[in-house]
């Protein structure tokens, strides 16, 4: 189940294991990145808080944890190519974690609210 963030966050839920990445829109938003910060596994994130850092040519930016949880893995091929993201965002995974409430997840987009709210 694809669900999307206000902030342009996808979240591909199973239970209460989420994978997370970003949006083709915030990648071309964000342009060339060249940096990414990414959480240490078995941290405990608060929904809201920062988890990730990313850096581009454009600005600098960050993607909030979009629930309460667990870090369970990261991807470490974007800390040597953040360049992948820019290649297939949708594709392209920044951590996983388990969540504290999966009922959480209910309040986030579907694909067609966010397309209707982003027009992409």
């Amino acid at each position: 189940m694809i669900k999307y963030t206000e902030s342009h966050e996808w979240l591909d839920a199973d239970g209460t294991d989420v994978t997370v990445g970003i949006t083709d829109f915030a990648a071309e938003e964000l342009g060339e990145i060249v940096f990414i910060e990414l959480p240490e596994v078995g941290a405990e994130v608060e929904a809201g808080t920062e988890v990730v850092v990313i850096e581009s040519v454009k600005a600098a930016s960050e993607i909030m944890a979009p629930v309460s949880g667990t870090v369970t893995a990261v991807n470490e091929e974007l800390v040597d190519n953040p360049g992948l993201v820019n290649e297939d965002a949708k594709g392209t995974w920044f951590f996983r974690m388990t969540v504290a409430d999966d009922a959480a997840l209910d309040s986030f987009l579907d694909e067609d609210a966010y397309r209707a709210r982003t027009g992409a």
